[in-house]
């Protein structure tokens, strides 16, 4: 009777390990699924627009509509998913440009190239993500506010501790940021559309005026550095998103 119970209770203890196993295994397939859901949802912005719906990501993944419906709770869903692997993208690119120990004017270079890049190879993604629309369907959460939010209070933190370097007023930092996010964002938006000149030419432009400012501004302070010499100190930003950190 003793070994049947020490079976039993031996058997119980094997078992919820392997039933742990599955369930891991199970979510791991499940994210894994949804993420190829994803990619297959940016080929088909690709080939629709930003007017694609629903059965188009599920003709393009070779599914029914139905199994799109098992990973995704709805098109909103779906939309926010396209979302962040958008973020994922742009800032997989540009905080490794803007981290990059270069002097400061290749470094601004680099940096708004990473995101003329992401905007040039997928811009009905960009578009998607601005009209905050999805099949006719309106989106409540704004993945293009929350991302220049997201970079621009991280080049706030990175200008603040050059200007403190400098034995600047700091508190300039943050409108400042945010003054060059949105100069790179609309100008962007503007070159996506028009496309009235090349990328480079566009980017060097960017270049040129972003560090007008800043050398104009430097000046101003009695603090004259070469735009194409780096510092004796380069600065990182250390980004952090929810449930991630860059």
């Amino acid at each position: 009777m003793r070994s049947m119970v020490g079976r039993v209770k031996r058997s119980k203890q094997t078992e919820e390990p392997a039933g742990d196993a599955r369930r891991d295994r199970w979510r791991k397939h499940r994210i894994a699924r949804r993420a190829e859901f994803v990619e297959a949802a940016l080929r088909a912005l690709a080939k629709h627009g930003p007017d694609l719906g629903m059965e188009d990501v599920a003709a393009e993944a070779g599914v029914t509509k139905p199994v799109l419906y098992r990973h995704f709770d709805d098109k909103a869903d779906l939309f926010l998913a396209l979302g962040q692997r958008g973020t994922d993208m742009l800032l997989n690119r540009l905080m490794p440009a803007i981290n990059a120990e270069l002097a400061p004017l290749p470094r601004i270079r680099m940096a708004v190239d990473a995101y003329f890049g992401v905007i040039e190879e997928h811009p009905n993604l960009y578009r998607l993500l601005v009209r905050a629309k999805f099949a006719d369907k309106p989106i409540e959460s704004d993945v293009v506010a929350e991302d220049k939010e997201l970079i621009a209070n991280a080049l706030s933190a990175l200008l603040g501790d050059y200007m403190r370097r400098f034995d600047m007023d700091s508190g300039a930092a943050e409108p400042w940021s945010y003054g060059v996010v949105g100069l790179v964002q609309n100008t962007g938006e503007w070159w996506l559309e028009r496309q009235s000149m090349s990328r480079d030419s566009v980017v060097e432009y960017l270049t040129q005026l972003i560090w007008a400012a800043i050398d104009g501004l430097l000046r101003r302070q009695g603090v004259v550095i070469d735009p194409n010499v780096p510092l004796d100190e380069n600065k990182v930003i250390k980004l952090k998103r929810t449930g991630s950190e860059t």
